[in-house]
């Protein structure tokens, strides 16, 4: 096998020092059965930059798809075991304005937010997971923070206005569900 050295130097921010170390990357080769090919493009960089203390910045950018995932995770950090596991396991990179996993709807960010909603006036603009999901109706599981809110409004309406505005600006978990239904 081969393998190569990387030397990195000491640097020192006034009373602050970071000694330097050597590191060993083995090169694997195109026949090895362990050889992971990546199916990401431009994903993965930025990772685990500028860290002061100790543990910091490990495990980013890993085991992404799609484009541009993963990137610019557990970066200047000071202290100990900070910016860690960040940005791994990310799909492609989404449209209509979302970050994350599994979006739906506009400008959501997080993983599982504004899905199956009969209304593009529901479910946008959400943070965190699980939000804004399965809305009937008009205007319904907007602007939520957190897990598990916005969900479930509106449904199974006859009449003509019924079951809008629910489940929007709720902020924790598991705000805002199953209103207005049944009307």
């Amino acid at each position: 096998m081969k393998f190569r050295t990387v030397a990195l130097v000491a640097l020192t921010f006034g009373d602050v020092a970071v000694s330097g170390w050597m590191l060993q990357a083995e090169t694997l080769l195109p026949s090895q059965p362990h050889l992971r090919l990546a199916a990401c493009i431009g994903c993965g960089n930025g990772n685990g930059n500028g860290n002061i203390g100790t543990g910091n910045g490990n495990g980013n950018g890993n085991g992404n798809i799609g484009t541009l995932s993963g990137n610019s995770n557990g970066n200047y950090n000071s202290g100990a075991g900070n910016g860690n596991g960040n940005g791994n396991g990310n799909g492609a990179l989404q449209t209509n304005g979302n970050l994350g996993y599994m979006n739906g709807g506009t400008g959501n960010i997080g993983a599982f937010n504004g899905l199956g909603n009969t209304s593009t006036t529901s479910g946008n603009n959400n943070i965190g997971a699980l939000n804004g999901n399965n809305n009937g109706s008009t205007y319904n599981g907007n602007g939520n923070i957190g897990a598990l809110n916005g969900n479930n409004n509106g449904l199974n309406n006859v009449g003509i206005g019924s079951g809008s505005y629910n489940g929007n600006g709720n902020v924790g978990a598991l705000n805002g569900n199953n209103n207005g239904s049944n009307n």
